[in-house]
């Protein structure tokens, strides 16, 4: 008798990662309708517990799909669902900003990291949960793991979808830590791209000197994809590294604030690394980095404060005491004159972090104070605060559980403008601790 190929059944649909659901759809396997029904059937079960969306209206998914079905393009994401933060514009659906004052808000045009997403083959799901103005006063949003702590914000609709299998992959901002945090939270890639590589036009800006698009996915491979997508690059697969990577080991100027048990995991895995043939050292951080962390608040409320001049001006009361007393408060009481001087000190960092990244491939570093805290503050966004303000590209890697079994991630760094390296070392240390 002759052997006959066997068709490995697919797992369900919403499991799927974004490269095997483009895989499965050219092979003609499924559908992009088939696709974004699994991901629906997923959110109908999931979506009363954990609380990831702002606005969801199925139809509108199911004619997107069936669309992509008819028309026969392919695509790097051909029949993706993916989330998008409220915080950015879709010209189809309501973008409230996390606010009162913007409830209903329609945009005329999609944010550019939509519409390219949009362009090469995505179906926009919906609109997920944001804090206010993607800063610290929280969603309705729950961890997907206990619904009585924190998915971490401001992101915290995008990471709880993607770690509930809702959607395979999500887009998310970052200013302080919002994608970082929230990565750890919830046990998923989140990925902080360079400075710039990625557009923020139609985000609603924040800071301007700290603003980013981030990603999440549940696989680093996925995050590249994505990244390539929304860069213009053709997409590339994650490079094997030839020989183990260089990691410069970091105790932060935060290590003070972090869990024991999350000091001991991080210290841990820098042992196994070794054991597995990196060559792990002590990283030399630059001589002000200690001052980066108040650099960066003085810098990114400053400029918060000069872009919400309207909404302090006429919808004071409509704005959560959290922003009015926290970020605002901060902004307004910073000097033009301590702001350029924050500005100053960071210039001064990233010059020496640049030139410290000749020692190493990439630095590990905590992405969280320790397991998601139990209610719904946004959490600690100290550990990610100046890695954003140096403007380099960085990872959460969901590699570690906390006593209460719950997910930490690790964060991994790389200089500014190595986003593919950050790729490749990420994967080599999530295989090599998970």
């Amino acid at each position: 008798m002759s052997a006959r190929a066997v068709t490995k059944p697919l797992p369900s649909l919403n499991e799927l990662s974004a490269l095997e659901i483009t895989a499965a759809i050219g092979s003609g396997r499924t559908t992009c309708e088939a696709v974004s029904r699994a991901c629906l059937e997923r959110i109908a079960e999931r979506e009363p517990r954990v609380l990831a969306w702002e606005y969801l209206n199925p139809d509108q998914v199911i004619a997107q799909a069936r669309a992509l079905d008819r028309s026969g393009r392919t695509g790097p994401l051909n029949g993706v669902p993916f989330g998008v933060k409220d915080i950015i514009d879709t010209c189809d659906m309501p973008t409230g900003y996390g606010s009162p004052i913007y409830a209903g808000h329609r945009p005329r045009r999609d944010a550019a990291c939509v519409a390219i997403g949009r362009k090469a083959g995505g179906v926009v799901m919906g609109k997920t949960v944001t804090a206010e103005f993607a800063v610290n006063h929280p969603g309705k949003t729950r961890n997907p793991f206990d619904a009585t702590r924190t998915p971490g914000g401001s992101s915290s609709g995008s990471a709880a979808a993607v770690a509930d299998y809702m959607v395979p992959l999500a887009l998310a901002t970052q200013t302080t830590g919002s994608t970082i945090k929230p990565g750890s939270f919830c046990g998923v890639f989140a990925y902080r791209p360079s400075f710039g590589e990625i557009r923020c036009s139609g985000i609603m800006e924040s800071s301007g000197s700290c603003d980013a698009v981030g990603l999440y996915a549940r696989t680093v491979e996925d995050i590249a994809l994505h990244r390539d997508v929304l860069v213009g690059a053709g997409p590339e697969p994650v490079a094997d590294l030839t020989t183990p990577p260089r990691i410069g080991f970091c105790r932060t100027p935060q290590w003070a604030r972090l869990d024991p048990s999350t000091r001991q995991l991080l210290e841990d895995a820098a042992r196994r690394l070794a054991r597995a043939g990196a060559v792990v050292r002590d990283a030399v951080l630059p001589a002000d980095f200690d001052g980066a962390e108040e650099a960066h608040r003085m810098i990114s409320c400053r400029e918060f404060a000069l872009n919400f001049t309207r909404e302090i001006e006429h919808h004071w009361e409509e704005l959560s005491a959290d922003l009015r007393d926290g970020k605002i408060r901060i902004g307004m009481e910073c000097s033009y004159e301590r702001y350029r001087a924050a500005q100053g000190l960071a210039e001064r960092c990233r010059r020496g972090l640049a030139q410290a990244f000749a020692g190493y491939d990439v630095l590990l570093a905590p992405a969280a104070v320790g397991e998601a805290p139990v209610g719904m503050n946004t959490g600690d966004s100290s550990l990610a605060s100046s890695w954003t303000l140096m403007h380099v590209p960085t990872m959460s890697i969901p590699v570690f559980k906390g006593h209460n079994g719950l997910p930490i991630g690790a964060q991994v760094i790389a200089a500014n403008g190595n986003d593919r390296m950050l790729f490749a070392a990420a994967r080599w240390i999530y295989r090599r601790l998970v």
